[in-house]
Parts: structure tokens; C-alpha cells; sequence
């Protein structure tokens, strides 16, 4: 994983709520566009889950 993944990562086992795009991009001070790009690749990876109502991301239950 990347430096963004990481960081992604390591925002959404922090947080004892789901977060938004803009939320994650916030605390770990990226554009929103380059988070995106990174929630993609962890999601296809299995590693977060999207609410797809709330668009809000989560950490996959293992």
C-alpha cells in the first residue's frame, strides 16, 4: 500500500464513526481528488466498505 492508503487506514481506525471523502482528505490534509483514488484502490481491495447511501467509509469487518 501507499502513503495515502496508510493514512487512510490509520484515519478510519481512529474514528469511532464512519467518515466522508472530505472528512478522511481533512485530518490527513490531501485533496480530495487524490483520497478518492485511494479509497478506490482499498476498497477493490477489500480493505474498506463504502455506505453507499451516506457515502461515508468505514474500516471492512474482518
Amino acid at each position: 500500500m501507499g502513503k495515502v492508503e496508510d493514512q487512510i487506514i490509520s484515519v478510519l481506525e481512529k474514528s469511532r464513526k464512519p467518515l466522508s471523502l472530505v472528512e478522511i482528505a481533512e485530518q490527513i490534509g490531501k485533496p480530495p481528488k487524490t483520497v478518492f483514488k485511494s479509497l478506490r484502490k482499498l476498497f477493490e481491495k477489500g480493505k474498506i466498505e463504502c455506505d453507499n447511501k451516506n457515502r461515508q467509509y468505514t474500516l471492512a469487518k474482518k
